[in-house]
């Protein structure tokens, strides 16, 4: 499988992280995964872009698929932007790898 240019994968000694370029799309009817936007993941978020309100929505819902805890999962960069970076601190699911 070849590697996609929004995912990428760090290693640090044990530790293991991985760091997804996003595209996010606030105010959709739901939330979800909605395929790739040039080099980025796109994500549809149910969440208005208001007050933090979509940035909280998308830490949620990845802390969700990857199966960690809300703190495993940070913005990196974009909090205003609709392009994002967050790294995702030793997930324990791979729905990246469906994605």
């Amino acid at each position: 499988m070849a590697d996609a240019p929004w995912r990428r994968e760090e290693r640090e000694g044990a530790a293991h992280a991985l760091v997804l370029t996003l595209h996010v799309q606030p105010g959709a009817k739901r939330t979800e995964v909605a395929g790739v936007h040039g080099d980025a993941l796109k994500v549809r978020l149910a969440a208005p872009p208001v007050d933090g309100k979509a940035n909280a929505a998308l830490l949620r819902y990845l802390s969700d698929a990857f199966g960690v805890p809300q703190r495993a999962v940070t913005l990196v960069r974009g909090e205003t932007s609709r392009q994002k970076t967050v790294r995702v601190t030793a997930p324990r699911l791979r729905p990246d790898r469906e994605w």
